[in-house]
């Protein structure tokens, strides 16, 4: 028996809703336009019934060459190398210090900060562990930390005068999370700042990742073919 879309959990239904835009839209069943206007309300949408509604005309449901695209593209990146450090130790003071592109994750982060401004961008970071702790000593400094949706974030942190936001939003693919990192953040901020957010939303991940699907399965033009759906 099947059961009533109104009575599965909304993200596991907005998740498979997103995927079936991208697939047709990768194929050529739906324009441009077309596409991004129904991927906004499929975000915007806390309903599931009108989730579902929004891919009932297309004819597109399931490919398992698109299925291994998106879990390669959205997999966080691991690493098994021995020479990969246990810990590792950031000291700024009056000054700034950056972390960024393909760098390898240690199991331990030792941040000092004393005036100064750091940036940690975990967004194409290879980790070594799948639970890194990150612990901070920041006084009257200012932290920028960017994680990607499929890296969960719990903060541990005692403020004197300070201030930590998280502004991490965890929607996005799930199902193919079979090693979703953690990053735990502990230590003392006094007068000081850690601000943990993502450089791009997930929507525009997915905008980019459905347009490398569509040039990936895009056929030649010459052959009289159309977008089918507005």
């Amino acid at each position: 028996m099947t059961v009533a879309a109104k009575d599965r959990p909304l993200e596991v239904v907005k998740e498979e809703v997103i995927d079936q835009l991208i697939l047709n839209y990768s194929h050529g069943e739906l324009s441009a336009d077309a596409f991004e206007r129904r991927l906004d309300s499929a975000y915007e949408c806390k309903d599931q019934e009108q989730l579902m509604a929004l891919v009932a005309d297309l004819p597109l449901q399931s490919d398992p060459r698109y299925q291994s695209e998106k879990a390669a593209r959205f997999r966080p990146q691991y690493t098994h190398s021995d020479q990969a450090q246990a810990d590792s130790k950031i000291t700024t003071i009056l000054s700034s210090d950056q972390r960024s592109g393909d760098w390898v994750v240690p199991k331990h982060i030792n941040l000092t900060n004393v005036l100064g401004c750091m940036e940690l961008d975990f967004s194409n970071a290879i980790f070594t562990h799948p639970e890194v702790h990150i612990h901070v000593n920041c006084y009257l400094g200012s932290h920028e930390i960017y994680v990607p949706h499929n890296v969960d974030v719990i903060t541990q942190v005692t403020n004197i005068a300070g201030s930590i936001a998280n502004k991490r939003v965890t929607l996005g693919p799930r199902s193919n999370d079979v090693q979703r990192p953690k990053i735990i953040i502990h230590g003392r901020i006094v007068l000081g700042s850690v601000e943990i957010s993502v450089k791009r939303t997930m929507k525009e991940k997915l905008k980019t990742f459905a347009q490398s699907m569509r040039e990936l399965f895009e056929e030649p033009k010459d052959d009289g073919k159309h977008d089918k759906y507005y």
